[in-house]
């Protein structure tokens, strides 16, 4: 009797273990990171999610010069404006699923962007839904996407991409 036991234990901690090894190794892998051209780096908690799963996106080393939108958009073809947007261009600060990001945004975004933190950094939870407006996500190509803002429309210097899948 005293053996069966023994063994039984060694199953269930090699079982728990190996779990959480494995939910651990699932967390780490699905965690990436992305540098942009001028040396920022983007940092997306997950990249294949339930819906309405929360995300955390993390930014280092960006210009805190240059104001920037941070969204959940279709993912657009190269040198294309990434549209549309869960949450459209939050010139209003409202909601969770886009952000304006500018330490000197023009007046009428005083107190509406969010400023950069020194370094250039930033860190935001976002909620994403798979449908943006009449476009499902699970069908097409979508990602948290990082572009300047309106105030320099056509800099696509700036773009930033990490894909989403949703489960």
């Amino acid at each position: 009797m005293r053996k069966k036991i023994g063994i039984g234990f060694v199953i269930v901690i090699a079982m728990t273990l190996g779990s959480s090894a494995a939910a651990l190794a699932a967390t780490k892998s699905t965690q990436i990171n992305v540098k942009g051209s001028h040396g920022e780096i983007l940092t997306v908690s997950r990249t294949v999610i339930a819906p309405g799963t929360a995300i955390r996106v993390v930014g280092q080393r960006f210009d805190e010069t240059i104001g920037i939108y941070l969204a959940f958009c279709v993912l657009p073809k190269k040198g294309e404006l990434p549209t549309p947007c869960g949450g459209g261009i939050n010139k209003e600060a409202v909601g969770d699923s886009s952000y304006w990001i500018s330490s000197n945004p023009p007046p009428y975004g005083i107190g509406v962007a969010q400023e950069f933190a020194p370094g250039g950094r930033f860190s935001y939870i976002m909620h994403i839904s798979p449908v943006i407006g009449k476009i499902d996500c699970r069908k097409i190509r979508c990602a948290i996407t990082i572009r300047a803002d309106h105030t320099r429309d056509t800099d696509r210097a700036y773009d930033m991409f990490v894909p989403i899948k949703f489960k």
